[in-house]
């Protein structure tokens, strides 16, 4: 019997340590508040030191991020790998933005690599980089 709980035990902590799941998780997080403009989660999301770099050169800090969070109305991923490093998280693929213009929706594929940082207060966002694909 105590063999069978400790057997239990031990698959329940090693489910539920998944990082890969977590940062997903938390990505997810991030998708919901871009999409819904949640800037007390977005505060959570964000780490303090974010470089958020866009296709086009432009870079924003958390700062930015907050006071503007875009017209995004869908982002969808693509396959995205993900490494987990201890507490640091690599996210990488393709992701479909379409956000609302003066001229009307406007989709834009990209390539993305998101760096996520574990802290005391979960996953938090700390670098995107992104590039146009063809």
């Amino acid at each position: 019997m105590l063999k069978w709980l400790l057997l239990l035990a031990t698959a329940a902590s090693l489910s539920a340590a998944d990082p890969k799941a977590d940062v997903l998780a938390a990505t997810e997080s991030w998708k919901q508040a871009m999409l819904t403009k949640d800037a007390a989660a977005l505060n959570r999301l964000l780490h303090p030191d974010l470089t958020y770099s866009h296709s086009d050169g432009k870079t924003q800090t958390k700062t930015d991020i907050l006071k503007s969070p875009g017209n995004t109305l869908s982002i969808t991923f693509g396959e995205t790998t993900v490494r987990v490093y201890g507490d640091t998280a690599l996210l990488k693929g393709p992701v479909e933005f379409v956000s609302q213009t003066a001229s009307g929706p406007n989709t834009v594929h990209l390539s993305v690599l998101q760096v996520w940082l574990k802290g005391p207060s979960g996953w938090q966002l700390v670098a995107r980089q992104s590039t146009k694909l063809p």
